[in-house]
């Protein structure tokens, strides 16, 4: 087996808030399995498909896709702050390989990646420093959004191209499942809030904790059943797990923006990163989900969803 797939959901507030207790053991449970899953399949590179939150991208430049060659955490939220162990001459490759299918992406020789992206590998690995990771940026909160059967195609470029090589491939999808968290939009953002999501790079340590901490109570309100914000959808959900499940990739083309934005809430375009992951593993060959976990969580404000796939034998 040399391709495998772990795809979860991330929360910057696993660590700020206070779900159930048995709750917080199911997930915690959902983790050891994962952490176990990538120890027995013992990749010898990571791929990384995660999301930003106005971190590391902004409207000043805004591509659909980026492969990282080098990369730093950002360290919002207390996560990896520093240097990412990225092997730039298999990104370089990588990058090149999806142009050449006819598919245009980003790159970039100094990455800035947020807890989206890294949260998983630091649940998994401990952090970002042991096994190599090339991190791709999928965006998944800014408009205009790539149609999804882009983000499929692009998946699985980066599948084929990893599809005959020697190395053992771990395919990393965070984000999702449907939230609605407090993140600006730019059609009816202030003044203020629009030049934050144009570039908010470096922000204050004084700006950074205002922000988390409203993140924070909203989760808190949301729980309470007092917060504005989209309700979390577990049919949607269920729904998207089992196109996972069924290992008919296409079935994420009927996905679109607009009944996403309705249905889902803003944040659920995150699950792009899980369509890329998927269509990567599938490009590799027939696949089957081995392992799923799913639960709403109102104090991470997510659907909570942990999976893992194997190529079948």
């Amino acid at each position: 087996m040399q391709q495998a797939l772990i795809a979860m959901s991330h929360s910057p507030l696993l660590e700020h808030t206070n779900p159930p207790e048995d709750v917080k053991a199911a997930v915690e449970a959902a983790f050891d399995h994962v952490r176990a899953f990538a120890k027995d399949f013992n990749p010898d590179l990571v791929v990384n498909f995660g999301p930003d939150h106005y971190n590391g991208f902004f409207y000043d430049l805004m591509p659909p896709f980026c492969v990282g060659y080098e990369a730093l955490g950002t360290g919002d939220y207390d996560s990896w702050d520093g240097p990412i162990n990225v092997p730039t001459n298999e990104a370089e490759k990588l990058a090149q390989y999806i142009i050449d299918q006819d598919i245009d992406t980003a790159i970039s020789r100094k990455m800035e990646v947020d807890h989206g992206a890294v949260q998983p590998m630091e649940i998994i690995f401990g952090g970002l420093d042991t096994v190599p990771v090339i991190p791709i940026f999928v965006n998944s909160v800014a408009r205009p959004f790539t149609k999804v059967s882009r983000v499929r195609k692009f998946g699985q470029a980066v599948g084929e191209y990893f599809k005959d090589s020697d190395k053992k491939v771990l395919f990393i999808g965070s984000g999702g499942l449907s939230h609605d968290p407090p993140v600006p939009q730019i059609a009816t953002a202030t003044e203020e809030q629009r030049a934050f999501l144009t570039d908010g790079r470096k922000p204050t340590p004084e700006a950074r904790a205002a922000r988390q901490a409203n993140t924070i109570n909203t989760a808190i309100k949301f729980a309470a059943g007092e917060a504005d914000i989209m309700d979390l959808n577990p049919e949607w959900d269920r729904a998207f797990l089992e196109v996972c499940k069924s290992g008919n990739v296409e079935g994420f083309d009927a996905y679109t923006a607009d009944e996403m934005d309705a249905v889902a809430g803003h944040s659920s375009h995150e699950v792009r990163t899980w369509v890329a992951a998927y269509s990567a593993l599938r490009a590799c060959g027939e696949y089957e989900v081995d392992y799923e976990f799913y639960k709403p969580i109102k104090e991470y404000i997510a659907g909570f969803g942990v999976t893992t796939a194997v190529l079948k034998k």
